[in-house]
């Protein structure tokens, strides 16, 4: 009985460091060229309208964030990022939220509020309708939030969380990824 015991953890083991180190796949793969999309600008200097920022910013360093919701954490790493932006103005670092939904009219107001709450100042909160986003991007349906930066239109980065895993320290260590899009 000890061995089997003994052999049946040794399984365990191994079975649960497989699904440990199987991450969250969402969006592009490094590496890969970013497609245009629109979306609905709700708080940007577009406000209204409907546009593709991947086509406005061209080849600039960007941060986007896919969400499918408007957290404290969502709204932490947000607040960094335009913080980023202001201090990275000569690098002309862009970025820009996507919001996810099915109801886009439901959540116009709360972007609104998210932003005026965060004081965000030149990061564009957006809604782009269907909690699938833009096709082209690949985002999992089990992601709730994916942000994807990019320079020169290639994806440098790309990390995805699962509903509630986008915490202080992901936020953290996603501040500190943008410098792969600043060299």
């Amino acid at each position: 009985m000890k061995k089997f015991t003994g052999v049946a953890a040794c399984f365990l083991a191994v079975a649960g460091a497989a699904i440990a180190a199987e991450e969250l796949k969402s969006g592009l793969p490094v590496g890969e060229q970013v497609p245009a999309f629109n979306v609905r600008d709700i708080t940007g200097p577009k406000k209204g309208t409907t546009l593709c920022y991947r086509c406005q910013y061209g080849d600039k360093p960007v941060v986007t964030v896919f969400t499918r919701d408007l957290n404290d954490n969502v709204k932490d790493f947000v607040k960094k990022v335009d913080s980023l932006l202001a201090k990275n103005t000569d690098k002309k670092m862009s970025a820009f939220v996507v919001v996810m939904t099915d109801d886009p009219d439901a959540v116009e107001s709360k972007l609104e509020k998210f932003a005026e709450e965060a004081k965000i100042k030149d990061t564009p909160l957006t809604i782009v309708e269907g909690v699938t986003g833009p096709p082209e991007y690949k985002l999992s349906k089990d992601a709730e939030v994916t942000v994807m930066m990019w320079v020169d239109g290639e994806v440098k980065v790309d990390q995805a969380f699962a509903k509630g895993k986008l915490d202080k320290k992901a936020v953290e260590s996603l501040v500190g990824e943008t410098k792969k899009i600043l060299n």
